[in-house]
């Protein structure tokens, strides 16, 4: 009996040590992408203009790092803000802990390197070496072109410095404290398509975009749901209702499968339009919607054109969406 319970405390304190010895693998040598590069980034006309492009109307950091106006419709970047930081990412709203988008303006970024700024959008791993969430896409952001990301940083450089000091560090629940260690991924980024190849094209802005991550419906675990890409669904909780991103595969029904390719772009100019309203504010006069509609708004025809070319190859999905449910009635909607 002795000689049992000996080996079960031994097999105990190896299984305690392996434990431990991984742990510690997690903590403190992940994650490990590499030092940030040696970058001097160009900040010409040209080099920042498309900077403020992709920053503005295709990658949309601008979005998640500013501060919007929610009493108006889809919810417009307060002018003035552009950068500060601050949005939160919680618990409440399905996150495994709580994270801030950071300050990007000069204020905060000219204390790091062109190289570590690059290196925290396409890996996900910042300046002092801990790994970012990725409610950040940083995992798409590693699938562009270095030449495009390089843009960003040069439009970033310009930005009128905003002091902000009270974001909250960011915090993860157990087991996603170690988890996140793992995410960050080094990448050498990709090419960008010529724009003559509508689809390669539009699949690498749909990609810079970040399209899938909202228009894949997610798990408990907030993982995506094999099989739906694109399909819709995903909700965001609003402050009043639940809004629900819309099925952009080419189902002929629930999707996009009977827009016409001009009909897509108008969808989209027409929130840069003055007095836009979504159409859904018909069927529910206190919609509003988490879609930066405003800032995808100002993407190019010929860039939006090559999305819906993109889009109209994807798998079509029949998943009808209900868009919103107003607050207080989320349970009788089920």
């Amino acid at each position: 009996m002795k000689k049992i319970v000996r080996i079960l405390l031994i097999f105990l304190g190896v299984v305690v040590l392996l434990a431990a010895g991984g742990i510690g693998y997690l903590k403190m040598a992940l994650p490990n992408v590499g030092p940030a590069p040696e970058l001097t980034i160009k900040t010409d006309s040209a080099q920042v203009a498309r900077g403020q492009y992709l920053a503005n109307h295709v990658a949309v950091c601008v979005d998640c790092h500013s501060e919007r106006n929610w009493a108006l419709p889809s919810g417009p970047i307060i002018p003035g803000t552009e950068g500060k930081g601050g949005e939160a990412f919680t618990r409440e709203m399905g996150f495994p802990g709580s994270y801030y988008a950071r300050n990007i303006t000069p204020a905060h970024l000219s204390g790091w390197s062109d190289g570590e700024i690059y290196r925290a959008i396409t890996t996900g791993v910042s300046k002092d070496g801990h790994p970012l969430f990725p409610v950040m896409p940083y995992l798409n952001f590693g699938q562009t072109d270095p030449d495009d990301i390089k843009a960003i940083i040069a439009y970033l450089r310009t930005l009128k410095p905003i002091e902000n000091k009270s974001i909250p560090n960011p915090e993860s629940d157990f087991p996603m404290s170690l988890i996140i260690n793992t995410i960050p991924t080094k990448t050498e980024g990709v090419k960008r398509p010529e724009p003559a190849d509508s689809v390669a094209y539009g699949k690498y802005l749909v990609t810079f975009a970040s399209c899938g991550e909202c228009h894949t419906p997610v798990d408990d675990k907030g993982q995506h749901l094999a099989g739906l890409e694109f399909a819709g669904g995903r909700g965001f909780p609003m402050p009043t209702g639940t809004v629900r991103s819309l099925n952009i595969t080419p189902d002929p029904e629930t999707g996009i499968g009977s827009w016409t390719k001009q009909a897509f772009i108008d969808r989209f100019k027409a929130a840069i339009q003055p007095n836009f309203k979504h159409p859904a504010t018909l069927e529910h006069a206190e919609f509003n919607t988490i879609m930066p509609w405003t800032m995808y708004g100002g993407m190019s025809e010929q860039d939006l054109s090559a999305i819906f070319a993109y889009l109209k190859t994807v798998k079509p999905v029949k998943n009808a969406v209900v868009k919103f449910t107003p607050k207080g009635k989320e349970v009788a909607s089920r």
